[in-house]
């Protein structure tokens, strides 16, 4: 893969490179409304959004950093997207353009006054997984196998810059709307700046690999803080295959319900018991050992539940919470999903709407055991995504729905429900993480 010997780092260039990829949008509309003067329109819409789809991407993979992981984070919901979109989005996962050795070399020399040839026995500078934030290379030391994680120059300090250049592609695609919407905003860039914090996700990954480790089936690398900075991460190496590929070929229904039962507990054992969750579930973060293991390998994006938060969006994962009308209604006021001055028409048109959608999304919390390999709840979930997409009354509303918790708390769960159903893993024990409390 052709390597980056340099990234834009300031605003202007940043910005110069959007612009030009917005541009080439422009051309791929004028080619559409061409193309379907001759064919048909269903096809001429395939091509543009997977000619769209390859614009952006390849724009926005050369920038790295906050625009890129924004595609990351959308790619995850494949509701929203157009699949030529999630599609390639999805490569910002694990398989973006890695910097060139010289530019990885300067960067040790930044961070640790010596090249990684002086701090390990061996050292390969040619990255063997690039994504949006960091690129990861193997190393020796001690006859330990090392995974050394490098961050993009520039990424940290451009992260404000990078979202207020998407900030209005998002508020169109949500149709958010007015000041209010800027807490949104402000909670991914808040989000986005500890992710690039490496001491804070060297801190976070040990708390979190203590209390975890107890889950059956499930694996974490050992980290290294010595040989760590605030943008260079040290662990160890974990073998296996990445998640992504391993769901393509793989017959074994055994071992997919051994891995989604142990995938479930990881993250209900954090909702429910540590109340701060990895919100970062996509195939990249996760491996699958020779054994038949799970391996977490990524630990930056760690999202705190507050108590105020928690209960009420928990309470609506009930059965009969979401069948009581009064209580329902009190908890979406809770959850600030309706608001004191909603007009009577605003109160009934958004209880019914999140009333059909909490019911669907809420279903693997009403058994003892859910089938996530069932096709047809996956089904439902995009239909009812498509309405809402339609909705030309929902458009017309002001966006600005939600507490600011949503943002990771639904992120965590489409990712994670997306991944259930790529294992399809069946017959898991919903509550089976309180065994390990």
């Amino acid at each position: 893969m052709k390597t980056i010997d340099k990234i834009p780092t300031s605003k202007i260039q940043r910005a110069s490179k959007l612009f030009q990829t917005g541009a080439k949008v422009g051309v791929n509309y004028i080619k559409y409304y061409g193309d379907k003067m001759v064919n048909s329109e269903t096809d001429a819409k395939d091509r543009l959004n997977q000619n769209n789809a390859e614009d952006i991407y390849d724009g926005l993979k050369n920038l790295k950093g906050s625009a890129l992981k924004v595609a990351q984070m959308l790619s995850m919901d494949k509701s929203i997207l157009p699949q030529a979109y999630v599609d390639k989005f999805s490569l910002s996962q694990f398989s973006v353009p890695p910097l060139s050795p010289p530019l990885v070399i300067k960067s040790f020399k930044k961070y640790f006054g010596k090249d990684p040839y002086e701090l390990f026995d061996t050292f390969d500078a040619t990255s063997v997984n690039a994504a949006s934030i960091g690129q990861v290379h193997q190393a020796n030391k001690n006859g330990v196998k090392l995974a050394v994680k490098i961050q993009y120059p520039g990424v940290a300090e451009s992260i404000s810059s990078d979202l207020s250049l998407v900030k209005p592609i998002a508020t169109k695609m949500f149709n958010l709307k007015g000041k209010d919407s800027d807490k949104y905003f402000r909670e991914v860039e808040n989000k986005l700046i500890e992710e690039t914090n490496y001491i804070l996700e060297v801190e976070q990954s040990n708390i979190l690999v203590e209390a975890c480790k107890k889950i059956k089936n499930l694996e974490f690398p050992n980290y290294y803080e010595d040989l760590s900075s605030e943008r260079i991460i040290t662990m160890d190496w974990m073998e296996g295959e990445h998640l992504s590929e391993f769901t393509a070929h793989n017959k074994d229904q055994k071992l997919s319900n051994k891995l989604g039962q142990a995938l479930w507990d990881f993250y209900m054992f954090q909702l429910h018991h540590l109340r701060k969750v990895q919100a970062d579930p996509h195939p990249g973060n996760f491996l699958v050992s020779k054994k038949g293991a799970l391996v977490a390998i990524d630990f930056g994006c760690m999202k705190e539940i507050p108590e105020d938060f928690y209960k009420p969006y928990f309470d609506l994962a009930k059965k009969e919470n979401i069948s009581n009308i009064d209580f329902f209604t009190k908890k979406m006021y809770e959850l600030e999903i309706l608001k004191l001055e909603d007009s009577s028409y605003e109160i009934e048109f958004f209880t019914k709407l999140f009333h059909e959608l909490l019911s669907l999304f809420t279903q693997p919390f009403q058994s003892e055991t859910f089938n996530f390999s069932d096709p047809e709840f996956f089904e439902k979930i995009a239909n009812l995504g498509e309405k809402f997409s339609k909705d030309t009354q929902l458009r017309k509303m002001n966006g600005n729905r939600g507490s600011k918790h949503f943002i990771y708390m639904n992120r965590t769960f489409f990712g994670l429900y997306n991944l259930m159903f790529d294992l399809k893993a069946n017959d898991i024990k919903i509550n089976n993480y309180k065994s390990y409390i």
